[in-house]
């Protein structure tokens, strides 16, 4: 097996832990992706030849059932504990593979989960959440693991036009509390999945500001971009060929690599049976991004001085970047991430006695007061737009309740003048109209009405994070002879004058 216990040189410190990760989104939608059989079969082979072999594999959009038992059938020699995730209507395709036991499990549904008039997206039918699990790794009381595998909403436009930039920005608020609650519990802990957040995004700034965890990636890639600068100069650090940016930048998305990014027909030629050359690595590839992440944090509770032990990430890569050996194409639509992380273990203490971690330094934890006044225009923006569609929505209905109406005093007139022709023509107007009004005052009054109560409960949440980032900020800012800048409000409420724009550049900066 792939993980080692390592010695820490610490006494009688309990050994720390060295596990392989790999987090991968396989595109498996039924009736959506093509040869997603053969190719979560050719998946789960290379997870169960691969060198060396993993202990812990996040899956997303693994939406059939069949497809989740292919891959666990061929990996249970390797990883014989596993949990598929069902939620939604149609699954959330969500699974966790594991070496260990999974002691716990359970399936936390994000508040703001898209929209079901969408229906044609299906982010809302499929129920996305976080898929949580803890692993038993030894017979001692901090011997647990907390994983936390999610696929947040998918983005359909480009930020901040997106409009469902607010429900990805909420979800990544809700696992950096989830992850955040494990870390304080002692726990050591690991957050992966498809975050479809780029490195800049605020999302992403969330998770490794709110949470205290790192993100494997950049530990790994400043060793190697150290490496690279030694012996091709400084300049060689900034390339955007495909394979640069699979070693360096960790793309997982779009990469010009990938068959299913290819056009229509290099992809027509595959889907013949026709062998067609892959691009040049040193194609340019500026469409590539990085969307697929591994977190990792909690354990060592403090080293010397108690100075909290931050686990050590020992190599990251992107994988699955070979083509399926007979299909030709690419495995899935993402690359995987994969990672070979020390976690340290969890100070001892006493079963029936709480674990009290170390506080980390002032304003850590917090993001720039400036950070959170982008989030509530987020907020206020959409729900400004909510309220605009439960009006529309419950005026339509009423309108369809008042055309019913209509038809069915108009079937009484054509009854009596004959015309049943007429008569059946309005019953079925009428009783698609009804249709209509059940439908459009569900949708106002109890999806919307849903939504802006979750808009409501995080809306309070920034801003108590708010009011405590600018006390903090100030603390920290007096404590080097200078303040926050005269630009932060000192209440936690949202500056109205302040634009998109502005609030966008300030979190930039």
């Amino acid at each position: 097996m792939a993980a080692t216990a390592t010695a820490t040189g610490a006494g009688d410190r309990p050994a720390d832990l060295a596990i392989e990760i790999i987090s991968y989104n396989v595109w498996g939608i039924a009736h959506v992706s093509t040869q997603h059989g053969a190719r979560a079969a050719e998946i789960g082979a290379r997870l169960a030849s691969r060198q060396p072999a993993p202990d812990l594999v996040g899956l997303q959009e693994c939406f059939t059932a069949a497809d989740y038992t292919t891959i666990h059938q061929a990996t249970r020699h390797r990883l014989p504990y596993a949990k598929y995730y069902r939620s939604g209507l149609f699954g959330s395709g969500l699974a966790i593979l594991s070496r260990w036991p999974i002691e716990e499990s359970s399936m936390h549904a994000y508040a703001l989960n898209g929209r079901p008039t969408a229906f044609w997206r299906g982010d809302w039918y499929v129920g996305k959440g976080v898929a949580c699990a803890t692993l038993r790794t030894g017979p001692g009381a901090n011997d647990l693991i907390e994983v936390f595998n999610t696929h947040l909403h998918a983005p359909y436009e480009p930020e901040p036009h997106d409009s469902y930039l607010c429900h990805r920005t909420a979800q990544a608020w809700e696992m950096a509390k989830l992850l955040r609650a494990a870390v304080d519990k002692g726990r050591r802990v690991v957050g992966l999945g498809d975050f479809n957040l780029l490195p800049d995004s605020l999302g992403y700034r969330l998770l490794t500001t709110h949470a205290p965890v790192r993100d494997v990636w950049p530990a790994a890639a400043m060793k190697a971009m150290e490496a690279v600068k030694a012996v091709d100069g400084p300049s060689s650090s900034s390339s955007s060929s495909a394979a640069e940016n699979l070693a360096r930048h960790g793309t997982t998305c779009d990469s010009a690599l990938n068959t299913w990014r290819w056009d229509k027909a290099r992809r027509r030629r595959l889907e013949r049976g026709a062998l067609h050359p892959p691009p040049p690595e040193h194609t340019p590839d500026p469409h590539a991004k990085r969307l697929d992440y591994i977190f990792v944090g909690g354990g060592g509770g403090g080293g010397s001085g108690g100075t909290p032990c931050w686990p050590r990430v020992e190599r990251a890569h992107v994988g699955m970047v070979e083509h399926h050996p007979t299909l030709h194409c690419s495995l899935s639509d993402h690359f995987s991430v994969e990672a070979r992380v020390t976690l340290p273990h969890p100070p001892p203490h006493p079963p029936t006695a709480p674990w009290n971690p170390p506080p980390p330094p002032r304003s850590s934890l917090l993001l720039p007061p400036a950070a959170y006044d982008a989030i509530l225009h987020l907020i206020a923006s959409y729900t400004a737009r909510e309220q605009r569609q439960r009006r529309l929505r419950l005026a339509h209905a009423l309108a369809q309740v008042l055309l019913t109406i209509g038809c069915l005093l108009a079937v009484w007139w054509a009854a009596r003048a004959g015309r049943a022709w007429a008569a059946f023509v309005l019953m079925v107007l009428s009783s698609l109209a009804v249709g209509a009004a059940v439908l459009e005052a569900l949708i106002g009054a109890v999806f919307v009405g849903c939504e802006l109560s979750a808009l409501v409960e995080w809306e309070w949440e920034v801003r108590n994070a708010r009011a405590r980032a600018v006390v903090e900020w100030e603390w920290a800012g007096a404590g080097e002879g200078e303040g926050v800048g005269g630009d932060v409000m000192l209440d936690p409420g949202l500056d109205a004058d302040a634009g998109p724009e502005e609030a966008a550049g300030d979190v930039k900066g």
